[in-house]
């Protein structure tokens, strides 16, 4: 479950949230059955309250929306995009500590 501060994401609605925002926007791909994806998400979370206003934080279920992850070529979850004016300027893959997904949001800024 994310956070007040998560914004929900999907196929639909991924180019007016993330592509068109004013702010930088960190993209959480994840999938229900993924257990590191389950390990961030606190961090996610924490992460959203203390850059609100500074960073928008989403999440997309790859399993709910297949057409965007695979428009980014998501091959594995967790996989975290940072996007900056609709350009992709930070990507992880996999698990990481809260202090390595700072530093994605923080190349945004």
């Amino acid at each position: 479950m994310a956070g007040a501060n998560v914004h929900a994401v999907n196929d639909l609605n991924f180019d007016t949230e993330v592509l068109e925002s004013d702010d930088p926007v960190l993209v959480d791909f994840s999938a229900v059955w993924c257990g590191p994806c389950k390990q961030i998400a606190p961090l996610i979370d924490q992460l959203a309250d203390e850059y609100v206003g500074k960073v928008k934080v989403t999440h997309l279920d790859i399993d709910e929306s297949p057409g965007t992850a695979s428009k980014y070529g998501i091959r594995g979850v967790p996989t975290l995009m940072v996007f900056k004016s609709g350009e992709l300027v930070a990507q992880h893959v996999g698990a990481a500590p809260k202090t390595t997904i700072a530093q994605l949001m923080d190349r945004a800024l």
